[in-house]
């Protein structure tokens, strides 16, 4: 194959990476792809073939970010690019983030290269993750470094001696994959819970969260595309963003009928839902609440 064909294969690699990450590895990690923990751990193990850790995810996001969703110094799902991307009106206001809604998607890209070479190790060796404290077992330390040795043999090495290019252009290659992977993930995590609508609430002076969590969940998160069965099925149901984290021990192909109980219940008692009817709609508004962080303290 040419080069040019191999580029767009390569992108859509990256891109179906981040689709079985939705699909399969999320709700295998929540215990919610199968009714069974030995099916659920075994798909659990398929994040690794893209280049992340099942354990460090379990921590950083099902116990941390699904218990403090958009609490600025807690929830490190909203720490994107610190210094550089303004999430949170807690954060200092620094003046190239006023340019920040057209540099903040070119940057989504590079959170896969960096989920892969850097964040599983940093936030493993943290002694904290948010206010959860970090104490791994043995065996964890030995899955970090094996399973991510066999990643980068797998997706470098391998294509280095099996393919007829350049060492460089493979190396090229796996940039391009991962800038697919990442841009494809940032998008929705971002649009999930940092567009019009959603707050970023902070803890009162005693440090306690006033509402209630399943109102938290219903304040701090986003759906969009609800009605794009193509989404739906892309996504792994991570454009209802509500109803997964009311309940994220359910398989995400339930979401669909459960939010019609849900978005009706919420009106009949004055609860925020937060919705955009397409995926462009959802971007323009991450936009401008980017736009806006930018420019305002």
């Amino acid at each position: 194959m040419n080069l040019l064909v191999l580029t767009g294969l390569t992108i859509l690699l990256g891109m179906n990476c981040a689709f079985v990450g939705f699909n399969i590895c999320h709700d295998a990690i929540h215990g919610s792809f199968s009714g069974s923990k030995k099916v659920n751990r075994l798909l659990s193990f398929l994040f690794h073939m893209i280049g992340a850790n099942p354990y460090v995810w379990n921590i950083t996001h099902n116990i941390v970010h699904h218990t403090y969703t958009n609490i600025p110094g807690h929830d490190e799902d909203i720490e994107v690019a610190p210094g550089l991307i303004r999430l949170s009106t807690d954060d200092e206001l620094k003046p190239h983030q006023r340019f920040q809604q057209w540099y903040a998607f070119p940057l989504y890209s590079l959170a896969s290269l960096s989920w892969v070479f850097r964040k599983d190790y940093k936030k493993f060796f943290q002694a904290n993750v948010g206010a959860h404290a970090n104490k791994h077992p043995q065996s964890e330390y030995f899955n970090l470094f094996f399973y991510k040795a066999m990643y980068y043999c797998m997706f470098i090495v391998l294509p280095i001696f099996l393919i007829d290019i350049a060492w460089w252009q493979v190396a090229i290659g796996f940039i391009i994959l991962h800038m697919a992977q990442g841009l494809t993930m940032g998008l929705v995590f971002q649009l999930a819970h940092v567009v019009e609508g959603t707050i970023f609430p902070s803890p009162n002076n005693s440090g306690n969260m006033e509402e209630a969590w399943a109102e938290h969940q219903m304040r701090t998160t986003a759906n969009f595309a609800t009605q794009c069965k193509i989404s739906a099925f892309f996504l792994g149901g991570l454009n209802r963003q509500i109803e997964h984290h009311l309940f994220p021990k359910i398989c995400h192909i339930h979401y669909g009928k459960i939010s019609t109980i849900v978005k009706q219940t919420a009106l009949e008692f004055g609860m925020p839902y937060h919705e955009s009817n397409t995926m462009f709609s959802a971007m323009h508004s991450h936009f401008l609440v980017l736009k806006k962080l930018g420019r305002s303290q």
